[in-house]
Protein backbone atom coordinates (compact mmCIF):
# COMPACT_ATOMS: atom_id res chain seq x y z
CA UNK A 1 0.00 0.00 0.00
CA UNK A 2 2.72 2.19 1.25
CA UNK A 3 4.11 1.93 -2.76
CA UNK A 4 0.83 2.36 -4.24
CA UNK A 5 0.52 5.37 -2.51
CA UNK A 6 3.72 6.89 -3.95
CA UNK A 7 3.16 6.09 -7.26
CA UNK A 8 -0.01 8.34 -7.05
CA UNK A 9 1.90 10.60 -5.07
CA UNK A 10 4.89 11.06 -6.38
CA UNK A 11 5.71 14.00 -8.47
CA UNK A 12 8.71 15.37 -10.70
CA UNK A 13 9.67 19.00 -10.20
CA UNK A 14 10.52 20.87 -13.19
CA UNK A 15 11.32 24.73 -13.25
CA UNK A 16 9.29 25.45 -10.85
CA UNK A 17 6.33 23.15 -11.26
CA UNK A 18 6.06 19.55 -10.86
CA UNK A 19 4.87 16.45 -13.27
CA UNK A 20 3.06 13.13 -11.97
CA UNK A 21 5.64 10.31 -11.89
CA UNK A 22 3.16 8.03 -13.56
CA UNK A 23 2.25 10.43 -16.16
CA UNK A 24 6.52 10.01 -16.73
CA UNK A 25 6.08 6.26 -16.30
CA UNK A 26 3.28 6.25 -18.47
CA UNK A 27 4.31 7.95 -21.52
CA UNK A 28 7.83 6.07 -21.05
CA UNK A 29 6.16 2.64 -21.49
CA UNK A 30 4.13 4.23 -24.70
CA UNK A 31 7.22 5.06 -26.26
CA UNK A 32 8.85 1.73 -25.76
CA UNK A 33 6.15 0.05 -27.13
CA UNK A 34 6.56 2.48 -30.03
CA UNK A 35 10.11 1.23 -30.41
CA UNK A 36 8.78 -2.56 -30.10
CA UNK A 37 6.41 -1.39 -32.75
CA UNK A 38 8.38 -0.23 -35.31
CA UNK A 39 10.20 -3.29 -35.12
CA UNK A 40 7.02 -5.55 -35.08
CA UNK A 41 7.85 -7.31 -31.86
CA UNK A 42 5.29 -8.94 -29.86
CA UNK A 43 6.17 -7.33 -26.89
CA UNK A 44 5.14 -3.78 -27.85
CA UNK A 45 1.55 -4.82 -26.76
CA UNK A 46 2.48 -5.66 -23.43
CA UNK A 47 4.12 -3.17 -22.18
CA UNK A 48 2.16 -0.60 -23.85
CA UNK A 49 -0.68 -1.71 -21.56
CA UNK A 50 1.47 -0.97 -18.75
CA UNK A 51 1.65 2.64 -20.07
CA UNK A 52 -2.14 2.75 -20.70
CA UNK A 53 -3.07 1.95 -16.89
CA UNK A 54 -0.68 4.25 -15.58
CA UNK A 55 -2.06 6.87 -17.45
CA UNK A 56 -5.73 6.13 -17.11
CA UNK A 57 -5.44 6.90 -13.52
CA UNK A 58 -3.23 10.47 -15.10
CA UNK A 59 -6.19 11.11 -17.10
CA UNK A 60 -9.38 10.92 -15.05
CA UNK A 61 -7.96 13.68 -13.32
CA UNK A 62 -9.74 14.46 -9.73
CA UNK A 63 -10.66 10.90 -9.06
CA UNK A 64 -7.08 9.71 -8.76
CA UNK A 65 -5.62 13.77 -8.13
CA UNK A 66 -5.91 17.21 -7.34
CA UNK A 67 -9.23 18.48 -7.16
CA UNK A 68 -7.72 20.62 -9.89
CA UNK A 69 -6.40 18.45 -12.48
CA UNK A 70 -8.23 18.34 -15.48
CA UNK A 71 -10.51 15.54 -16.93
CA UNK A 72 -9.75 14.25 -19.53
CA UNK A 73 -12.44 11.88 -20.95
CA UNK A 74 -11.17 11.19 -24.38
CA UNK A 75 -7.86 10.45 -23.27
CA UNK A 76 -8.74 8.32 -20.10
CA UNK A 77 -11.61 6.72 -22.22
CA UNK A 78 -8.74 5.65 -25.09
CA UNK A 79 -6.51 4.01 -22.65
CA UNK A 80 -9.49 1.86 -22.06
CA UNK A 81 -9.81 1.38 -25.32
CA UNK A 82 -6.20 1.30 -25.88
CA UNK A 83 -5.86 -2.34 -23.41
CA UNK A 84 -8.72 -4.12 -25.35
CA UNK A 85 -7.09 -3.14 -28.70
CA UNK A 86 -3.49 -4.26 -27.67
CA UNK A 87 -4.71 -7.42 -26.00
CA UNK A 88 -6.41 -8.01 -29.91
CA UNK A 89 -3.01 -7.05 -31.36
CA UNK A 90 -1.30 -9.00 -28.84
CA UNK A 91 -3.18 -12.31 -30.05
CA UNK A 92 -2.61 -11.83 -33.51
CA UNK A 93 1.06 -10.77 -33.26
CA UNK A 94 1.50 -13.80 -31.46
CA UNK A 95 -0.43 -16.31 -33.96
CA UNK A 96 1.50 -14.69 -36.92
CA UNK A 97 4.96 -15.32 -35.27
CA UNK A 98 4.07 -18.66 -34.39
CA UNK A 99 3.28 -19.01 -38.06
CA UNK A 100 6.34 -18.31 -39.31
CA UNK A 101 5.59 -14.38 -40.38
CA UNK A 102 8.32 -12.97 -42.67
CA UNK A 103 11.08 -15.75 -41.45
CA UNK A 104 13.01 -13.26 -39.83
CA UNK A 105 11.83 -13.14 -36.12
CA UNK A 106 9.40 -10.22 -36.66
CA UNK A 107 5.42 -10.82 -35.63
CA UNK A 108 4.11 -9.65 -39.42
CA UNK A 109 4.39 -8.72 -42.68
CA UNK A 110 3.50 -4.54 -42.76
CA UNK A 111 0.99 -4.25 -46.17
CA UNK A 112 -0.80 -0.80 -47.16
CA UNK A 113 -4.55 -0.62 -46.65
CA UNK A 114 -6.95 -1.66 -49.21
CA UNK A 115 -8.81 1.75 -51.12
CA UNK A 116 -12.00 0.35 -48.93
CA UNK A 117 -9.61 0.12 -45.48
CA UNK A 118 -8.61 3.87 -46.16
CA UNK A 119 -12.16 4.90 -46.61
CA UNK A 120 -13.12 3.46 -43.63
CA UNK A 121 -10.56 4.95 -42.00
CA UNK A 122 -11.21 8.48 -43.01
CA UNK A 123 -14.71 7.98 -42.57
CA UNK A 124 -14.82 6.79 -39.15
CA UNK A 125 -11.89 9.48 -37.89
CA UNK A 126 -14.56 12.12 -39.36
CA UNK A 127 -18.09 10.58 -38.19
CA UNK A 128 -16.97 9.07 -34.98
CA UNK A 129 -15.97 12.75 -33.84
CA UNK A 130 -19.03 14.09 -34.69
CA UNK A 131 -20.89 11.23 -32.85
CA UNK A 132 -18.72 11.54 -29.33
CA UNK A 133 -18.04 15.18 -29.01
CA UNK A 134 -21.54 15.71 -27.63
CA UNK A 135 -21.33 12.67 -25.24
CA UNK A 136 -17.78 14.06 -23.95
CA UNK A 137 -19.64 17.46 -23.82
CA UNK A 138 -22.39 15.93 -21.50
CA UNK A 139 -19.79 13.94 -19.54
CA UNK A 140 -18.01 17.17 -18.67
CA UNK A 141 -14.78 16.81 -21.05
CA UNK A 142 -12.42 19.24 -21.20
CA UNK A 143 -12.76 21.88 -24.12
CA UNK A 144 -12.25 21.99 -27.11
CA UNK A 145 -14.02 18.44 -26.72
CA UNK A 146 -13.96 17.75 -30.15
CA UNK A 147 -10.41 17.54 -30.03
CA UNK A 148 -10.48 15.48 -27.26
CA UNK A 149 -13.06 12.72 -29.03
CA UNK A 150 -11.03 13.17 -32.16
CA UNK A 151 -7.71 12.23 -30.21
CA UNK A 152 -9.66 9.23 -29.22
CA UNK A 153 -11.06 8.08 -32.39
CA UNK A 154 -7.86 8.36 -34.21
CA UNK A 155 -6.16 6.60 -31.05
CA UNK A 156 -8.73 3.77 -31.69
CA UNK A 157 -8.17 3.50 -35.64
CA UNK A 158 -4.77 3.79 -35.33
CA UNK A 159 -4.11 1.28 -32.75
CA UNK A 160 -6.78 -1.05 -34.98
CA UNK A 161 -4.20 -0.16 -38.18
CA UNK A 162 -1.27 -1.77 -36.28
CA UNK A 163 -2.98 -4.90 -34.92
CA UNK A 164 -3.85 -5.29 -38.91
CA UNK A 165 -0.24 -4.50 -39.80
CA UNK A 166 -1.50 -1.69 -42.28
CA UNK A 167 1.38 0.77 -42.99
CA UNK A 168 -0.67 4.00 -42.78
CA UNK A 169 -1.49 3.54 -39.13
CA UNK A 170 1.26 5.75 -38.39
CA UNK A 171 -0.07 8.60 -40.58
CA UNK A 172 -3.13 8.22 -38.00
CA UNK A 173 -1.12 8.78 -35.04
CA UNK A 174 0.40 11.82 -37.17
CA UNK A 175 -3.07 13.46 -37.56
CA UNK A 176 -3.90 12.46 -33.94
CA UNK A 177 -0.57 14.22 -32.47
CA UNK A 178 -1.19 17.14 -34.78
CA UNK A 179 -4.43 17.77 -32.90
CA UNK A 180 -3.38 16.20 -29.25
CA UNK A 181 -0.54 18.49 -28.75
CA UNK A 182 -2.38 21.63 -28.38
CA UNK A 183 -5.06 20.43 -26.07
CA UNK A 184 -2.43 17.96 -23.87
CA UNK A 185 -0.71 21.67 -23.29
CA UNK A 186 -3.52 23.50 -22.66
CA UNK A 187 -4.79 20.72 -19.94
CA UNK A 188 -1.63 21.09 -18.22
CA UNK A 189 -0.43 17.55 -19.20
CA UNK A 190 2.91 18.94 -20.15
CA UNK A 191 4.62 15.42 -19.82
CA UNK A 192 2.08 14.14 -22.46
CA UNK A 193 2.07 16.82 -24.85
CA UNK A 194 6.09 16.76 -24.81
CA UNK A 195 6.16 13.50 -25.41
CA UNK A 196 3.46 13.40 -28.19
CA UNK A 197 5.43 15.91 -29.65
CA UNK A 198 8.22 13.63 -30.04
CA UNK A 199 5.73 11.19 -31.08
CA UNK A 200 5.13 13.11 -34.19
CA UNK A 201 8.52 12.67 -35.74
CA UNK A 202 8.82 9.66 -34.80
CA UNK A 203 5.34 8.08 -36.19
CA UNK A 204 6.81 9.74 -39.34
CA UNK A 205 9.86 7.50 -38.96
CA UNK A 206 7.97 4.80 -38.60
CA UNK A 207 6.14 5.13 -41.71
CA UNK A 208 8.89 5.22 -43.74
CA UNK A 209 10.48 2.07 -41.71
CA UNK A 210 7.19 -0.10 -42.21
CA UNK A 211 7.11 1.15 -45.90
CA UNK A 212 10.51 -0.17 -46.99
CA UNK A 213 9.92 -3.54 -45.16
CA UNK A 214 6.62 -3.66 -47.12
CA UNK A 215 8.83 -2.69 -50.24
CA UNK A 216 11.44 -5.30 -49.79
CA UNK A 217 9.23 -8.13 -48.68
CA UNK A 218 7.06 -7.57 -52.14
CA UNK A 219 10.53 -8.02 -53.76
CA UNK A 220 11.90 -11.01 -52.12
CA UNK A 221 8.71 -12.50 -52.80
CA UNK A 222 8.87 -11.85 -56.26
CA UNK A 223 12.24 -12.88 -56.92
CA UNK A 224 11.29 -15.97 -55.66
CA UNK A 225 8.60 -16.67 -58.11
CA UNK A 226 11.01 -15.51 -60.44
CA UNK A 227 14.06 -18.24 -59.89
CA UNK A 228 11.99 -21.13 -60.38
CA UNK A 229 11.05 -19.57 -63.72
CA UNK A 230 13.95 -19.09 -64.68
CA UNK A 231 15.46 -22.13 -63.93
CA UNK A 232 12.97 -23.67 -65.97
CA UNK A 233 13.36 -22.10 -69.14
CA UNK A 234 17.12 -22.58 -68.72
CA UNK A 235 16.59 -26.27 -69.01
Amino acid sequence: MDLLRWLFEAQIPVAGSALLLREVLGNIFGLLSALGGMQRKVWAWPVGIAGNILLLTVFLGSLFGAASTATLLGQAGRQIMFIAVAVYGWRRWSQSRRDGADGAGHALVPRFASGRERIGLAAGMVLGTVALTPLFTALGSYEPVWADAWTFVGSLLATYGMARGWVEFWLVWVAVDIVGVPLLFSAGYYASAVMYLFYGAFTLAGFFVWWRAHTRTKAEAGAAVAEPALEGAAR
